[in-house]
Order: C-alpha cells, then sequence, then structure tokens
C-alpha cells in the first residue's frame, strides 16, 4: 500500500515579514498608480492598506523591546 499522504512543502523566506509586507505594498501602490480610476485600482490601493496595517499589527504585538 502507497503512502498518499501530501508532505508540505518548506521555504526557508529570506525576508522578515514585515519586508515583504511592505515591499507588497509597495508595488500595489505603484501599479495603482498607473492605472485609470476604477475597480481594480480600488482593490490594489485596498491590498496595500492591508498589508500596511498587517506591519502596524505585527509591529505592536512585537512590542518595542523585542528583537526584529
Amino acid at each position: 500500500m502507497q503512502d498518499r499522504t501530501k508532505k508540505r512543502r518548506r521555504v526557508k523566506q529570506t525576508q522578515s515579514l514585515t519586508e515583504r509586507l511592505l515591499a507588497s505594498a509597495t508595488l500595489a501602490k505603484s501599479r495603482a498608480q498607473g492605472m485609470a480610476p476604477g475597480h481594480d485600482r480600488d482593490l490594489l490601493l485596498q491590498k496595500a492598506r492591508e498589508a500596511e496595517a498587517a506591519v502596524a499589527l505585527e509591529s505592536w504585538i512585537r512590542g518595542p523591546s523585542s528583537p526584529r
């Protein structure tokens, strides 16, 4: 009988979560800047706001004394 369990893909992150979220927000903002007003642009701006909020939340959770 064969083992059919799926193996989890493990990826070693080279950047911190904060760096990845900020890069995502910056990219979304720059893409939205070149677009005409509309639904797609609003979605990109929402994605950027959510990434920035996640950065703020992570910073708050870590607290002032936690190392980065």
